[in-house]
């Protein structure tokens, strides 16, 4: 499967163009989700952490189906590099790298795309659906 971008016109008016309905665009961070923890303050440690099994082998299969995979890192632009270079040589495919994401978590997106957030707890595995309770702007 290839990803595929859709024009889209709105009362005669282009929009952002979205994915076909089978491609996800996942946005993924690294340390504490696909490796241990390790803080900018301890650059020299981005260099060994140990990536997890299980997320190298289902991100990749993602990429394999054709979802866009994109690592988006509280590591700032001076970690680049040795980012890129971790990643590379423990066999990640993804399409980007996004640095600078803001530190200290309790994310809240506003977004006028559909955005389904998953929260890391341990164990990447193929993704489930469930019911569950979310903040939604008053209608």
């Amino acid at each position: 499967m290839s990803h595929k971008l859709i024009d889209k016109i709105v009362e005669g008016q282009h929009i952002s163009p979205v994915l076909d309905d089978e491609t996800k665009n996942y946005l993924i961070d690294i340390d504490g989700t696909i490796c241990d923890d390790v803080p900018n303050e301890e650059p020299e440690r981005m260099a060994t952490v140990e990536p997890y099994p299980d997320a190298l082998k289902i991100i990749n299969k993602w990429h394999e189906e054709g979802h866009i995979i994109t690592f988006f890192t509280s590591r700032t632009d001076e970690h680049r590099v040795i980012t890129e270079v971790w990643l590379k040589k423990h066999g990640f495919n993804y399409h980007a790298l996004l640095l600078n994401k803001p530190r200290g978590g309790n994310y809240h997106w506003i977004d006028n795309h559909l955005v389904k957030a998953t929260r890391y707890k341990g164990k990447f595995t193929d993704l489930v659906e469930i019911k569950a309770n979310i903040q939604v702007f008053e209608s």
